[in-house]
């Protein structure tokens, strides 16, 4: 009896063992269940804001590689021909020329553009005539099969500084002057480019070097570039008396060379124009034919008498 009463104790005390000691386990478990999911959590916002720093960084390394490679971006400047129905300025052509003349000319030529491109725009026909005049051009053969020079005359082109490229590399310790007849339309952000070009030069920060003969500008791809800084305050003393400051001399040349790229501009805008003037009223003949005369016919009703 007494063995078995013992044997009754040690069920009671088991069942009431597991019975309290459940509870308490699974709440332990919930507890390091729910500890470790807000861990878990936490691991994974660390790691989100790990991978935003981090690709950050990368854009941040990739935006400053691709700045070096290819020079600063330049600013949208507010040009005054670039408008719908804007036109050039042709003062500031004929300075753009005059500052092309005195500035540029001695290293780049324009190839493209002949004297009388000028007549109409920037000069009247004797002042081209005179300032083609005053250039050597080589002609011939003549008639005993030898070249000849003769003063230059409207049909000719803008002569070039050198005879040919390897000339111009060996003045410019192997840079090569480009042609500047299109070079508005041969570069990135155009004459936004060349005017933030000519203006842009300083002294390189801290921790750049630029190599002997080369010059810091930051909108040149790599920084460093062979042209020296041309446009100084006072420069070129202008015709019209209008101050001659490196802004003024940038603007002026740029006009000038976007021109000589797009001639044809005015022409193309006034003649766009003209066509949008003459669609829109064809539009409005359109729209009254249609309104008046073809809707009578549409919303006309027929009926068949089969009978009679």
């Amino acid at each position: 009896m007494a063995g078995g009463r013992t044997l009754q104790q040690l069920l009671w005390a088991r069942l009431q063992f597991q019975s309290t000691a459940l509870p308490v386990l699974s709440s332990l478990m919930a507890k390091n269940d729910k500890e470790g999911s807000v861990c878990l959590k936490s691991l994974r916002a660390f790691a989100l804001l790990g991978a935003g720093v981090s690709g950050f960084l990368g854009f941040t390394t990739i935006a400053s590689a691709d700045e070096a490679e290819h020079g600063l971006e330049s600013p949208d400047y507010p040009w005054p021909h670039s408008g719908i129905l804007s036109s050039y300025d042709h003062s500031s052509i004929r300075r753009g020329h005059q500052v092309y003349q005195q500035v540029c000319a001695s290293c780049h030529s324009m190839s493209l553009l002949a004297y009388r491109d000028l007549v109409g725009v920037a000069y009247t026909e004797e002042e081209t005539k005179a300032m083609a005049g005053e250039i050597e051009v080589v002609d011939g053969p003549n008639d005993e099969g030898e070249m000849f020079t003769r003063p230059g005359k409207l049909s000719d082109h803008f002569p070039s500084p050198y005879p040919n490229e390897q000339a111009a590399r060996f003045a410019n310790g192997g840079a090569y002057p480009p042609d500047l007849s299109v070079i508005t339309k041969a570069r990135h952000s155009g004459q936004n480019y060349i005017f933030a070009l000519l203006t842009g030069y300083r002294e390189p920060p801290a921790g750049v070097s630029v190599r002997e003969g080369l010059h810091y500008n930051p909108y040149f791809p790599g920084g460093a570039i062979a042209m020296p800084k041309m446009l100084n305050d006072g420069a070129v003393e202008y015709e019209d008396g209008v101050p001659a400051t490196e802004a003024q001399m940038g603007k002026d040349v740029v006009t000038f060379l976007a021109w000589a790229a797009e001639p044809e501009m005015e022409e193309r805008k006034l003649l766009g124009f003209k066509w949008i003037l003459v669609l829109s009223l064809g539009f409005i003949a359109a729209g009254y034919q249609r309104r008046m005369r073809w809707s009578v016919y549409k919303s006309r009703k027929l009926v068949l008498d089969v009978i009679n």
